[in-house]
């Protein structure tokens, strides 16, 4: 079976992925995913440039908790050479435990294509190409990619982009529909899932605007995506990967999380960020936020959180917040 072959399986089984994001997709994160329904979890970006230096604050981001079976790397840069012994290095640390390599060619932020890295490199195809063949000669695991619609606004070149990078060796593409100068303002495209699976016979992801369980199932069904990447929809509800799986495949109503579940939900992320990742315990103050939208009262505790330092001053403050939300959501 090949690489894109087993990777098309896997999508066959759940074909809605916990996508990277950049200082979001921790330990903590990936396995408050995983708990909930991601059987294929990402890591942040990680610069293979920080691992030819072999930074240990780097090795941080690559390498999976005691409790994740497996973890999906993405890798960010612009020099082929440091792609090779990136990979090699990965794969001699992370070992079993090594789902794929992906290679972002997507990401828009200015200290990243200034280098001439993430989206930069759609601007320079040669490249794109020689850094995935440089990836994939020294994989023993599936090497993928991510990448948008183009650089520039009005820019299209993603069909021909996949199909140069599905030649290098790609085992599958995500796309993203927007350009890298769009950021993440206006609506994603979805139109270019289709051109760009036309184009391709390696599975396709599809990325942009899946806010919900509604939103993945429809990526799915309305475009020729093989699997769906869930970012921003992921935040404050990590049962969207379940809830997708059993709307997509059993036709079962999305549920109703109570304000007592979500606060639940709150504390165990907080507890693995306490284990796991003690050192970016701070990020807390964005992500506990999201479990808070649409709580009554939630711009008054949202300024309590900031001021939150601990993993004790947040457990304090969801308590806190228990007692006046449940009180309401039972009266109502």
């Amino acid at each position: 079976m090949s690489f894109s072959d087993e990777l098309r399986a896997r999508y066959a089984e759940q074909p809605f992925l916990m996508a990277p994001m950049a200082g979001v997709t921790d330990a903590a994160y990936r396995i408050m995913m995983r708990r909930h329904g991601a059987r294929l979890a990402y890591s942040e970006m990680v610069s293979v440039a920080g691992l030819a230096y072999a930074s240990e604050r780097t090795w941080e981001l690559v390498l999976p908790a005691d409790d994740e079976p497996t973890i999906a790397v993405q890798l960010f840069g612009s020099k082929p050479e440091q792609f090779a012994g990136a990979v090699e290095a990965v794969e001699e640390r992370v070992g079993s435990k090594l789902a794929l390599i992906d290679i972002n060619m997507a990401c828009p932020a200015r200290k990243v294509i200034t280098k001439g890295e993430g989206s930069a490199l759609m601007d320079n195809p040669a490249l794109a190409s020689e850094i995935v063949k440089a990836a994939v000669s020294h994989a023993s695991v599936p090497v993928t990619a991510k990448i948008r619609i183009g650089f520039a606004t009005g820019d299209r070149v993603a069909p021909a982009f996949a199909e140069m990078l599905e030649d290098a060796g790609a085992a599958a593409i995500a796309v993203h529909g927007r350009s890298a100068k769009q950021l993440y303002t206006g609506t994603a495209d979805w139109s270019i899932i289709d051109e760009v699976a036309a184009r391709v016979s390696v599975p396709v992801v599809g990325s942009g605007d899946v806010y919900t369980a509604d939103d993945a199932v429809r990526m799915l069904n309305e475009t020729a995506a093989s699997a769906v990447f869930v970012a921003r929809g992921t935040y404050g509800n990590p049962w969207i990967f379940e809830d997708a799986r059993a709307l997509a495949f059993e036709g079962a109503p999305v549920p109703h999380r109570t304000y007592r579940e979500r606060l639940d939900a709150l504390r165990e992320h907080l507890a693995l960020t306490h284990e796991l990742v003690p050192r970016a315990m701070a990020r807390a103050r964005t992500y506990a936020t999201w479990y808070l939208k649409g709580m009554p009262h939630a711009a008054a505790w949202r300024g309590r959180v900031v001021q939150c330092d601990t993993y004790e001053d947040f457990m304090a403050l969801v308590d806190e917040i228990e007692d006046d939300v449940t009180c309401e959501e039972t009266v109502a």
